[in-house]
């Protein structure tokens, strides 16, 4: 068991590029179908060529799997499709040799029905302490029939489940999720607990899954529209929560980073003061179309809400539950929304190629860190999974008309002339690969000095051993019209992205450090969905 590491003075998250592991997609080790510890033990070296500062997994824990690991049965134990504690334990290491430190994802929101709480509360009956840990309540109507209230579900579907005994209880996402009773004393000490117990094993941050969720209205009063405060949503008493995580965590020297979709900027901010989480994702920047107005807008908001809590602000452009970049980029509509997903949309993949690499370089030169969920360097696209392969629960709890988040969770082409391109060589993975996925293959993409995997590899390395990138200075510069971005970073770097049908004229530089495509006019000029780095 690793001792508490020194990195509580390392400000590393403040600039980091953090790669986004989806371990039941990533690599196959033992050739089963599933992704595994073995497989990223294996393809560590290949993210250390990348040149990635960290591994954020999502969850490698005991679980059913009702919701892809989100469903949490023991947190204390790897699920043994993945591997054990002491393979994780090793790949901790192994990448933090590397210099590739690990974060973990932590959901308190709730835990899978397994668990043992939720199997005691079940057996011990009505007004039990284990039913305390949960949200069990009788119900309403005559014959407690219906639900104890009317709070709308994250995913489709009621937010209550009846049990044998004529209870309900409460679950924000699916049935066999059942939201924890965060007012209760033994669920705070419980996972402060399990965040020394990661921490002590060398993990150096704790990504939290729905992190604005946790805390009820201890009445569970009806939902009413735009009511203050909302009866689950940003409720104050989650600040209280994680000032005490954060205690936990600068004991280690470890980091948070939080979940938080929020539409208010100062509520938003609140989460990143100084003693509660480090950084939050920024999901304004992922959602926003390819427009030079509207990322505009979303840059300035993003660093205005930041600034005052003197926060890094964080920058991604995909993760495994949002549309892949390159196909949501060559749509009509560019933007990304949970209720517009559909089957059929069509998608212009050559187009949504370029304005994706024009966007790894505009990502990359923004302040801050910046997150790559797997399978963006390789420039994958979204796979629309037959519905008879899909396991996504948001497809089945729609009635089948919402095609899930499945199409981004497809495991990953790593050799073109092998079985199921690499990914393991005995058994068909765990979801279906299109047909091309070889194209993308990542030793294929190797050998091509212009494929987005050299690419990323390129601007990582610049983005490591360059000035100016990373937390600090941000100044907007005049461009070539209103479709064209242009900044300045520390030291003279300058980051220009057209957004417009024209090609605009390069502003005065000594070096061109890195083009996401062809130059026009013998390097003068920026073509369409082009973006440049430059040294002045």
């Amino acid at each position: 068991m690793a001792a508490p590491h020194s990195d509580r003075t390392d400000n590393w998250w403040r600039s980091a590029a953090i790669y986004q592991v989806y371990p039941r997609s990533f690599a196959d080790g033992d050739g089963d179908g599933t992704g595994d510890l073995a497989g990223v033990r294996a393809r560590l070296p290949y993210l250390a060529e990348l040149g990635v500062d960290a591994i954020w997994f999502t969850p490698w824990y005991l679980s059913p799997l009702a919701d892809g690991g989100y469903d949490v049965a023991d947190y204390r134990t790897i699920d043994p499709a993945f591997g054990t504690l002491a393979e994780a334990e090793k790949l901790i290491a192994e990448a933090r040799e590397l210099n590739i430190r690990t974060i973990v994802d932590i959901v308190p929101n709730h835990v899978s029905d397994q668990h043992a709480w939720f199997r005691a509360a079940l057996a011990a009956g009505p007004g039990s302490p284990e039913r305390e840990l949960f949200h069990f309540r009788p119900g309403r109507g005559a014959n407690g029939e219906l639900p104890p209230n009317d709070w709308p579900s994250q995913f489709a579907g009621s937010t209550w489940t009846r049990v044998e005994d004529g209870e309900w209880y409460l679950h924000l996402f699916t049935p066999q999720q059942p939201d924890l009773n965060w007012a209760h004393p033994a669920v705070r000490e419980e996972h402060e607990d399990v965040l020394r117990f990661w921490f002590e094993r060398g993990v150096a941050g704790v990504r939290i899954d729905s992190a604005a969720l946790p805390a009820k209205d201890p009445d569970l009063a009806d939902f009413v529209e735009a009511r203050d405060p909302h009866p689950y949503i940003d409720r104050d008493e989650l600040h209280d929560i994680y000032r005490s995580w954060r205690a936990v965590a600068d004991e280690y020297g470890a980091v948070f980073v939080g979940e938080v979709w929020l539409p208010d900027a100062e509520r938003f901010a609140r989460y990143l003061r100084p003693d509660e989480l480090h950084t939050a994702f920024n999901f304004n920047f992922l959602s926003s179309p390819w427009d030079a107005r509207r990322l505009r807008r979303t840059i300035d908001d993003t660093l205005a809400e930041h600034a005052p809590v003197g926060a890094p602000a964080t920058w991604v452009l995909c993760n495994h539950d949002v549309t892949r970049t390159v196909t949501r980029y060559g749509r009509e509509d560019t933007a990304f929304d949970f209720a517009t997903k559909a089957f059929g949309t069509p998608t212009d993949l050559e187009l949504g190629i370029r304005r994706a690499r024009a966007a790894a370089l505009l990502t990359l030169a923004l302040p801050g860190a910046v997150y790559l969920y797997q399978g963006e360097e390789l420039g994958l696209p979204e796979a629309e999974i037959p519905s008879s392969r899909i396991q996504d629960p948001m497809h089945h709890r729609s009635g089948g008309t919402d095609p899930g988040r499945d199409g981004c969770r497809v495991p990953l082409p790593w050799t073109a002339d092998a079985p199921y391109s690499g990914f393991g060589s005995r058994t068909e993975p765990w979801l279906p690969q299109p047909a091309d996925w070889a194209a993308y293959a990542a030793d294929r993409q190797a050998g091509d000095p212009g494929s987005m995997l050299n690419l990323y590899r390129e601007a990582l390395r610049l983005r490591r051993t360059q000035p100016g990138f990373g937390d600090g200075p941000f100044t907007w510069l005049p461009a070539g019209g209103p479709a064209v971005l242009a900044f300045a970073r520390p030291g003279g770097l300058v980051c220009v992205v057209n957004f417009g049908a024209e090609p605009v004229r390069l502003p005065p530089h000594t070096r061109l450090l890195l083009a996401s495509g062809p130059l026009d006019d013998g390097g003068r000029r920026l073509p369409q969905d082009t973006a440049v780095w430059l040294r002045t």
